[in-house]
């Protein structure tokens, strides 16, 4: 049988103090390296934190810079667009401007051309043209050929009582004409049509006077000498007979001038 040794109450009160110590200091050690390590975590995230703020104050100058050079190119895009616009409205003036100054320009050189053909065209009215009629040839007018040229086709067209006055006009107007002396002779056919026989001798006695040695002046004096006649002339139509047939003996005025003198008794 085993003795147990009797521990003396002191020593066990101390050992449990020791013990108890010991588990305190422990205890306390872990406390304190807790408490580090704590305070270090804190550090560190109030660390992070710091920088976090940092980093987010520069990110926010970063957007607001950005933010702004995106406002300042908004309205450099918004200026430069306007002035787009601007450029679009002058343009579309300037092409409304310049079609209006073509057609301008295109009606001006129509009306140049007008000009100058209306120009052109009085130019060759007034031009003298080269006539030849009944064997002579001289310079005429346009309108001076026009002018007689319409009162002998009313003559040829039988309107006698307006070819006279066409001819007497025309003679006013053109005295020296080189269509005057077979405007004269026509002059005395219509008169004689119309039964004015002391025009129609005055104006045979002119033509003749003027013409003698014209083609149509055998005539003439034949037509005088009928126009004597009608006025119960019978002294003077025959002498002007004889005058035919001692002038143009040859003609066949001449001739029906012999055939003539038969029946002036």
């Amino acid at each position: 049988m085993k003795r147990f040794r009797v521990v003396p109450a002191a020593a066990v009160v101390l050992l449990s103090w020791l013990v108890a110590s010991q588990s305190a200091s422990a205890a306390l050690f872990e406390d304190d390296e807790a408490r580090r390590a704590i305070l270090d975590l804190r550090a560190r995230v109030a660390q992070i934190d710091e920088q976090q703020k940092g980093r987010a104050s520069e990110l926010a100058q970063a957007n607001a810079q950005v933010a702004e050079r995106l406002a300042t190119l908004q309205r450099s895009l918004l200026d430069l667009n306007n002035q787009l616009e601007g450029l679009r409205s002058d343009i579309a003036q300037l092409r409304g401007s310049q079609e209006q100054l073509q057609r301008e320009i295109a009606d001006l050189q129509q009306r140049q051309r007008d000009l100058g053909q209306s120009f052109d065209e009085r130019m060759r009215k007034l031009e003298p043209v080269r006539v030849s009629l009944d064997g002579h040839e001289f310079d005429a007018s346009p309108e001076e050929r026009k002018t007689y040229e319409d009162a002998v086709a009313l003559m040829r067209a039988g309107s006698f009582d307006k070819a006279a006055p066409a001819l007497s006009a025309f003679l006013l107007r053109y005295p020296a004409s080189g269509y005057a002396n077979s405007a004269r002779f026509w002059l005395g056919n219509a008169q004689y049509a119309l039964r004015d026989y002391t025009a129609a001798m005055a104006s045979f006695r002119a033509f003749v006077k003027a013409a003698p040695a014209h083609p149509q002046a055998p005539e003439a004096l034949l037509a005088l000498a009928n126009s004597q006649a009608e006025m119960k002339d019978t002294k003077g139509a025959r002498q002007t007979i004889d005058e035919l047939i001692k002038t143009y003996p040859k003609s066949e005025a001449a001739q029906a001038g012999k055939d003539r003198l038969g029946s002036l008794r």
